[in-house]
């Protein structure tokens, strides 16, 4: 039973209809300067945040890349110093957006205690959702540190699971990590096509699973990595409903920033493979 979804109350709905007028939070981005593979520069970054802007995003979480190849490199003292001195560039630029800090961190045995440590940031500084990136091409079960990690009352989002080799075409490997309260992060790119066919197809798959899950940009740049959340909204409206296409892209990225329980999208079953199964609220999803 997963016990982290739940049906909108009559207060949480009325709020949900106020914030769903075409504004995102965008809970996976790489805006910050001089940093890891994002914007080099501050005008850089400032064209990403202008980008951010017109693509209707008013917070954005600012999460560079953490351990792997960044190891000990982006510890949280230096990513709180940067997101204070863009925001105050922005500021000075007259961008409206909000940035606040975050990390993309890469799946490693001593995340816990470098959380503890101060090392290693979750998202929006909140205590109580981390995003972690899998390795690019290995498998590795992190049902022990989801965990840990749920000791500390910290919940994971896993990171672009449907550009993994693996979990792309083996989705039904993450069904014992959202029963441990990890949560799916699909990036807004792939469901356009823009990191392949395999990425689109795992996306929409995963979109239609019934599982706990947001669209993030994970925007680098304002050329091939630019932020696209409304045009992957439309593209779920027009798919899957305006209710998904909210849920997805406005309530749970704004329930991250907020500190609060990521809901289930609603699932449909088109004709498919069966992989795995996820239950919740006495309902069925299929990947």
């Amino acid at each position: 039973m997963i016990t982290h979804s739940k049906k909108l109350n009559a207060q949480e709905q009325t709020k949900f209809s106020n914030v769903s007028r075409g504004q995102f939070v965008d809970i996976h981005c790489h805006c910050l300067p001089g940093i890891d593979d994002g914007p080099e520069t501050i005008d850089e970054s400032l064209a990403l945040c202008r980008a951010l802007v017109r693509d209707r995003i008013t917070t954005v979480i600012a999460t560079p890349h953490q351990l792997g190849r960044f190891n000990r490199e982006n510890n949280a003292s230096k990513i709180r110093e940067k997101v204070r001195s863009l925001n105050s560039e922005l500021r000075n630029n007259n961008i409206a957006l909000n940035v606040v800090a975050g990390g993309d961190v890469r799946i490693d045995e001593r995340i816990c205690q470098l959380i503890k440590d101060d090392e290693v940031l979750s998202l929006a500084d909140g205590r109580k959702y981390i995003l972690l990136e899998p390795p690019d091409r290995i498998y590795i079960d992190i049902e022990p540190l989801l965990s840990e990690l749920a000791d500390m009352g910290i919940k994971a989002i896993i990171s672009h699971p449907e550009r993994h080799p693996i979990l792309a075409v083996k989705p039904q490997l993450m069904v014992k990590w959202i029963e441990r309260q990890a949560s799916i992060q699909i990036t807004a790119g792939s469901l356009q096509g823009r990191f392949g066919p395999l990425a689109k197809k795992a996306s929409w798959q995963l979109l239609g699973s019934g599982a706990p899950l947001l669209v993030a940009t994970d925007s680098h740049n304002t050329g091939s990595r630019c932020p696209c959340m409304r045009a992957a909204f439309e593209l779920i409206r027009a798919k899957l409903g305006e209710r998904t296409a909210r849920l997805a892209c406005v309530e749970n990225p704004l329930r991250v920033l907020e500190g609060r329980d990521i809901l289930t999208v609603p699932s449909y079953q088109p004709k498919r493979v069966t992989y795995g199964t996820i239950q919740h609220n006495n309902r069925y999803s299929r990947f």
